[in-house]
């Protein structure tokens, strides 16, 4: 299930934060342990734990000793906002860039990305 270009630990991070923002795993909720996530995608618990640090350490995921992991409250805006960040920085930015070489004004830009998201509605 954990296949690509990314470390498994990475790919393993990537998979809660969408559960997460999916919904599958609401705020302070208990999710699978480390263990559990490591037998379920056949991976060793130690790359499974690293991928569960990434969240810890950006604060989505937090541990109670002898009880299990949780979903932070705020975790999916947390989530959310990295996303939206994460977006722009990837693809409107260089967009922006991309449209200025080609002398493309911003209501072209805007035009083009407006009849998008209506083509994907029809």
């Amino acid at each position: 299930m954990l296949t690509g270009d990314k470390p498994i630990f990475q790919q393993l991070a990537d998979h809660i934060t969408a559960e997460i923002l999916k919904g599958t795993y609401p705020e302070e909720s208990q999710i699978p342990s480390i263990n559990e996530f490591a037998e379920f995608f056949r991976i060793n618990p130690a790359t499974a734990n690293k991928g569960i640090n990434i969240l810890v350490n950006q604060g989505v995921i937090y541990k109670k000793r002898g009880i299990g992991m949780f979903v932070a409250t705020g975790a999916r805006a947390i989530l959310l906002d990295e996303g939206q960040q994460g977006f722009i920085r990837a693809f409107i930015s260089p967009l922006v860039n991309e449209a200025s070489t080609l002398g493309l004004s911003k209501d072209d830009v805007l035009a083009a990305v407006t009849d998008a998201f209506e083509a994907k509605k029809g």
